[in-house]
């Protein structure tokens, strides 16, 4: 199964890792490969994640409070947000639907 980003996931994603490239460099690639970390398990198995909308579920990244919220839309995985989450629940909403997204 492919998987693309809408671009307002991709532009929150870039932003974190540049707060944490701002910390640490290798804070930053911590971070990068633990969302993409999640994102092969979403690949793997895109019913793990837990149900927080009709179709759009969530996978927890690892070590970082973020989660990868995300709909299946026909073969492909669209990931709607890379959201902390301590952020406000379902300001992502507005992404959902059709989406245009990047692949990477």
């Amino acid at each position: 199964m492919r998987f693309r980003f809408h671009p307002e996931a991709l532009a929150e994603f870039r932003a974190a890792a540049l707060r944490y490239a701002d910390e640490s460099p290798a804070l930053a690639l911590r971070f990068i490969d633990s969302v993409y970390d999640a994102v092969r398990r979403i690949v793997d198995s895109p019913s793990s994640g837990r149900v927080v909308e009709l179709d759009v579920r969530r996978h927890l990244t690892k070590v970082f409070p973020y989660g990868v919220l995300y709909a299946v839309e026909s073969d492909t995985i669209v990931i709607i947000a890379i959201a902390h989450c301590s952020r406000e629940p379902g300001y992502w909403r507005v992404r959902h639907g059709p989406t245009t997204g990047h692949n990477l």
